[in-house]
């Protein structure tokens, strides 16, 4: 990217600065804004090609609207960094999703312009309307929704759009329709969105007629409904084509270029003052501007850091060089796929992040890219599962709170074979509480059913993963993190593993550990004697046992739970007859999880050891690197050293 001097960037703190501009003026502000934003994700890394893509649409609405009184309301937060900058935390841009820095998403806790929390898509919708229907009594107040990058094929949107049209509001909803989610955009909506085409010289027209009407106080309130249906059946039967907006009432103009500002601040200046619902539906490019982006943008989502000349990207821990646990699922699926005919598929929008791309190139027929609409994905799963086939079900872990009723009504009752894999449990860093997997352990335990595991290593994963699509298993869920695993080779033997059964990798006298997940790798290392050398990893095969070494930490034995439900009760018991002090160590919240669940066993039978709690604390945990939040939580391994030596530890962060 050419490198120019900013020149009227520089002198915008905040949107009323903008609107001193003159509207020629302002595609040098866009030219200014999106360089400003690939120079410092360059080296702070983000989410690029979408806030790209925006950059016009931003520009517009912060120039036509009297922000922050006038509400903006983004949906897929990670569309906003354009209006973080024009907002008045330019400055601070350059600490964006760093710890105790900006904010990753939107939030209205970081700032009045941003006027509600949007990590989560699809929520924009309903959340502007709730702000609008508040608002009447400020018949000058402007709301405006923001929906783009795939959230329209979220369920909560159509819902909003149900409740907008039945509910009196002057909102405007802009669609920016790029025809990507992170991957590709997918289905009905995607396709009707590309063929969706409105007469210009119609919508003028129809604006001229309107604003005449007004003028003359004939385009009452009572008649203005009666009006809009009329002209849509007007234009539906010259243009033979039925608008699903039209048809709901919502006023729909477009589509129009996403990229022409001068051109959206016009067409925004003549819907702005209108009365009742409008959609405004825009075409733009994910990642427009910078061709790097614009060539392939999954890869430029969230590309790391990279070189803003070339787009050469730089690569993140060059030192590590094992396998992901999200490429380790998405080669075992094919394996095991190609061994079970009966399995198939199912992610919510995510096929490159959760890796199911691997099997989707080979088995195209077998794999369903479902969109954004995490709570459509798991019944759908439930409806394929009933009828005999065994669907793997792959959903970020805070995503799959959305599907929370559907796992239960849909899969549980009936006892559906459905393998739901939970990728990005646990922290996940820089994109902070709405994206840490911290609940999954905690809300999925109550419910009958279920067989829940959390693999320690890549062999467990796959051993788990083979295990759930064997017959009679029911619905299995299986946990893993983001990032990369522990072993240098990840491939082994499939195996079953029998349900509700732990390990016990290492006998001891004095305290019992017991982990579930990856971070009982981190309470190896601990737990290792002096002379294991620094980050040392053991592939444990099933029932191998440490002894106690001279050295060891506290004379510390370790279990590895692997199955939250059901618990391995041969290892409870044993537990609590052997020891009078056990710390259990999870990468969840604490209230509800492994700690939890150990606590209610050793009470019900009659066993009353200290137990001490460790795992993410009663509140919602903020952005930063992984090893900073751990710090932060008590779950770095220092920290976990504290207390499995300490006879008189409790639960920290209480």
């Amino acid at each position: 990217m050419e490198q120019k001097k900013i020149e009227i960037l520089n002198h915008i703190v905040f949107p009323s600065d903008l609107r001193q501009l003159r509207v020629d003026q302002l595609p040098q502000v866009c030219d200014e804004l999106r360089r400003t934003i690939v120079q410092e994700l360059s080296v702070n890394p983000g989410h690029l090609a979408s806030s790209l893509g925006v950059v016009e649409l931003t520009v517009a609405l912060h120039y036509v609207y009297d922000t922050p009184d006038d509400r903006i309301v983004w949906d897929v937060g990670h569309q906003a960094y354009g209006h973080k900058i024009l907002t008045g935390r330019r400055e601070q841009f350059a600490t964006n999703r760093k710890l105790h820095g900006l904010r990753p998403f939107p939030s209205p806790e970081e700032s009045d312009y941003d006027a509600f929390i949007c990590g989560h898509a699809s929520n924009s919708i309903s959340a502007a309307l709730g702000i609008a229907v508040a608002n009447n009594t400020q018949p000058n107040r402007k709301v405006v929704a923001v929906i783009g990058d795939g959230a329209m094929s979220g369920g909560l949107a159509f819902e909003g759009l149900n409740n907008v049209s039945s509910s009196p509001n002057d909102m405007l909803i802009v669609l920016n329709d790029n025809n990507m989610s992170i991957d590709r955009s997918v289905g009905g909506m995607k396709q009707y969105l590309l063929g969706l085409s409105t007469n210009e010289t119609y919508n003028k027209l129809r604006f001229k007629t309107a604003r005449w009407m007004q003028r003359h106080g004939m385009l009452k309130d009572d008649r203005r409904k009666g009006l809009i249906r009329l002209g849509n059946a007007l234009k539906s039967a010259i243009s033979h084509q039925q608008n699903i907006f039209d048809g709901m009432n919502i006023r729909y103009f477009g589509p129009f270029d996403g990229h022409n500002v001068v051109e959206l601040v016009r067409i925004l200046r003549q819907i702005k003052d209108m009365k009742g619902p409008k959609l405004l539906h825009l075409h733009t490019k994910k990642g427009h501007g910078y061709a790097p982006a614009e060539h392939y943008t999954p890869v430029w989502h969230a590309p790391g850091k990279f070189d803003p000349e070339t787009g050469k990207l730089l690569g993140g821990d060059s030192k590590n060089k094992k396998t992901k646990y999200q490429d380790v699922f998405g080669h075992t699926l094919l394996e095991l796929a190609q061994q079970n005919p009966r399995i198939v598929g199912v992610t919510p929008a995510m096929p490159t992040g959760c890796s199911m791309n691997i099997m989707m190139k080979q088995m195209p027929g077998r794999t369903f890219d479902v969109g954004i609409a995490e709570g459509h994905a798991v019944t759908f799963s439930a409806g394929m599962a009933k009828e005999g086939l065994q669907p793997f079900c792959n959903i970020y872990s805070s995503f799959a709170q959305r599907a929370y009723d559907n796992i239960i009504h849909d899969v549980a009752i009936l006892r559906l074979p459905v393998v739901i894999c939970l990728d990005r449990a646990g922290l996940v860093g820089p994109d902070g509480p709405t994206h840490h997997g911290a609940f999954d352990l905690a809300y999925l335990r109550p419910i009958p059913h279920l067989t829940i595991a959390s693999p320690m290593d890549e062999h467990e994963l796959r051993r788990l993963m083979y295990t759930a699509q064997l017959p009679d298993m029911g619905p299995f869920v299986i946990r893993y993190p983001r990032g990369r695993g522990v072993l240098e080779d990840w491939h082994c033997q499939l195996e079953p593993v029998e349900v509700g059964t732990g390990r016990k990798l290492r006998d001891g006298t004095d305290v019992a550990v017991l982990t579930i997940g990856p971070i009982g790798n981190d309470v190896e290392e601990i737990l290792a004697p002096p002379s294991a050398p620094e980050g040392a990893t053991i592939d444990f095969s099933a029932d191998k046992t440490i002894e106690a070494p001279s050295g060891a930490v506290g004379g510390a034995a370790h279990y590895d739970m692997r199955f939250l439900k059901p618990l391995d009760e041969k290892i409870l018991d044993e537990v609590g007859r052997k020891f009078q002090r056990i710390v259990t160590v999870e990468d969840g919240v604490r209230n509800g999880g492994l700690g939890s669940a150990v606590l209610e066993w050793m009470s019900d039978h009659g066993y009353h050891p200290q137990i001490t709690r460790l795992g993410l604390p009663d509140e919602f945990v903020e952005h930063g690197e992984i090893g900073e939040l751990r710090q932060i939580v008590g779950l770095d391994k220092e920290s976990i050293r504290q207390a499995i030596l300490s006879p008189t530890q409790t639960t920290p962060n209480s």
